[in-house]
């Protein structure tokens, strides 16, 4: 699974994301809140879905649009424990 964050500029390129430190996230805060770049495959999404249900947390996934273009868009991930 190699996932990356949302970038923060448009030219920027997205930072890869590491599931150990979400994961850290996770276990210190009670809901977490995670933007995923478009270049993330959905399967790779649906994995660390899989994931962190296995581990009993509540996994909410949605498209966020931020433009008129098709391909301005980032994924938004909530994880409750």
């Amino acid at each position: 699974m190699d996932l990356k964050f949302a970038r923060t500029e448009l030219t920027a390129k997205p930072k890869k994301a590491e599931l150990a430190k979400i994961e850290a996230a996770v276990e210190k805060e009670e809901s977490v809140i995670f933007y995923f770049d478009r270049e993330n495959s959905h399967k790779d999404l649906l994995e660390l879905q899989d994931h962190f249900e296995a581990k009993g947390k509540s996994f909410y996934m949605t498209e966020v649009r931020y433009g008129l273009s098709d391909n301005e868009y980032m994924y938004q991930v909530h994880i409750i424990n």
